[in-house]
């Protein structure tokens, strides 16, 4: 068997792969508690597809790929293809979807929690070993049966407990908190997985072509900043459209509507110049006034006479 490392660059990928699970988890969590709150049925489903991005996207895949960087094989170069290991990312973002959008309408329960937790979790283990078939090496890989199991029932834990967190949690504090827990799960879930692989190197093999490691980093950097960007877009666009229309999409007639009159250029000129009876009378279309008449000069009074 071939010797195998897993933190090439020492303590940096692991802190890289955790802080990227918990920024992705946090923002989930957050999208999760807005979709709560949603009182029409698409608005909620557009915080949930949200959140499956933040969650499915940034919180699960890019850990993984971040983890991936650095794994090293030193005496076989390593590579990765191109189309697998974006299939992997549609297998986390759309599980992840699915399980949200189950717990996400309708009553909650355990049953129903536990069932898109196992959804979740499938498409999670999914996720990490069609991201593993997509390394390009000229050697067979080995996996060990009881790592790989322990790795699916974290994964399938995780995402329970991820989707519990999503529809109960609240609070800043208790979100952080909860984005933490699920960002130690989604990385013990990985290196479990990794740690399962062992890896018989094949000396007659062709080299294998793909990705290098290192060049996944501009993809991984450009997904990353693609998906905050569009995360904090998505987000700012639904908060506005809740802030100022109704369920319908129409203008909320609130407090903003009803004390704020909608200002115009017309208005204001004529508002500020002062016209006529007349004018104002051909300006909005009314019979123009007749002028008063002047009033009749009032007689003169007789000349006293004097007393004979």
């Amino acid at each position: 068997m071939a010797h195998v490392h897993h933190f090439t660059y020492g303590v940096y990928n692991p802190i890289a792969a955790y802080l990227l699970a918990f920024l992705g988890s946090f923002l989930g969590l957050l999208c999760a508690g807005r979709a709560r709150d949603a009182h029409s049925r698409s608005r909620r489903n557009r915080w949930l597809v949200i959140a499956a991005f933040a969650i499915g996207g940034g919180g699960i895949w890019l850990m993984h790929f971040s983890a991936m960087l650095g794994f090293d094989v030193p005496d076989s170069p390593v590579r990765y293809d191109l189309a697998r290991t974006l299939l992997s990312l549609v297998f986390a973002v759309l599980t992840v979807g699915l399980g949200l959008m189950i717990v996400g309408h309708g009553a909650r329960s355990t049953a129903k929690t536990l069932a898109a937790g196992t959804l979740t979790g499938t498409g999670v283990i999914a996720m990490h070993f069609t991201g593993m078939e997509g390394m390009r090496l000229p050697a067979t890989i080995h996996y060990n049966p009881a790592l790989v199991a322990a790795s699916a029932v974290i994964a399938i834990a995780a995402s329970t407990v991820a989707l519990w967190f999503a529809m109960s949690v609240r609070g800043w504090l208790r979100i952080s908190a909860a984005a933490a827990v699920m960002a130690l799960a989604v990385c013990g879930m990985h290196y479990t997985g990794m740690a399962a692989m062992s890896i018989e190197l094949d000396p007659n093999a062709p080299a294998p072509g793909g990705i290098r490691p290192l060049t996944m980093l501009v993809p991984i950097t450009l997904i990353t900043a693609a998906t905050i960007i569009g995360v904090a877009l998505s987000a700012l666009q639904a908060m506005t459209e809740e802030e100022f229309t109704d369920g319908a999409g129409n203008p909320k007639r609130g407090v903003h509507a009803d004390t704020v009159q909608p200002w115009s250029l017309k208005q204001a000129s004529i508002g500020s110049v002062r016209l006529t009876p007349a004018a104002r009378a051909v300006m909005t279309n009314r019979p123009r006034p007749s002028p008063r008449p002047s009033p009749a000069p009032a007689p003169a009074a007789p000349p006293a006479t004097s007393g004979s």
